[in-house]
């Protein structure tokens, strides 16, 4: 069954791999994790640490929509989890474990609901780095905090 949601922790792997182990039997051949880390230098300037914002419940709602719309022929499970908070380099932010019944289609889904989950949902990025603070965008762009937009500042 499909799952999308913030999360305060991190999860444990192995538990959800032997959950999903269980669709074997009706034709899984793959699983597919992606783990998302803190990184601890972005352009070459050290990352102190990354605060994440989220609107819930509807950005869990929407993780979870996420998830259940790309359920389709040849995927037998989805699950997305999203950490919230004030996070530090080597952290673990998101989780994305795709089981299907082959390889490529696990891989490809997988790429398809990261690339959703980076731009889809109100989950909001600022990095603390020693050059200042960026607010991160899911295509990887980044503004500076004390930059001023043409209408209003964003803080």
């Amino acid at each position: 069954m499909p799952e999308g949601r913030v999360i305060e922790g991190e999860v444990d792997i192995n538990r959800i791999v032997e959950d999903l182990s269980e669709k074997a039997g009706e034709g899984m051949g793959a699983i597919v994790v992606f783990i998302g880390f803190v990184k601890g230098s972005v352009d070459g300037k050290r990352v102190e640490r990354l605060d994440y914002e989220v609107y819930e419940p509807y950005t869990s709602q929407h993780l979870q929509r996420i998830a259940e719309e790309e359920m389709d022929e040849g995927v037998m499970d989805i699950r997305i989890y999203h950490r919230h908070g004030n996070l530090r380099p080597g952290e673990k932010t998101l989780y994305i474990i795709v089981a299907a019944r082959g390889r490529k289609i696990a891989f490809e889904k997988a790429r398809r609901v990261l690339e959703r989950v980076k731009h889809e949902p109100p989950i909001f990025k600022l990095e603390h780095r020693e050059d200042g603070d960026y607010w991160v965008f899911g295509d990887g762009m980044r503004l500076s905090r004390e930059e001023t937009l043409p209408e209003k500042r964003l803080e």
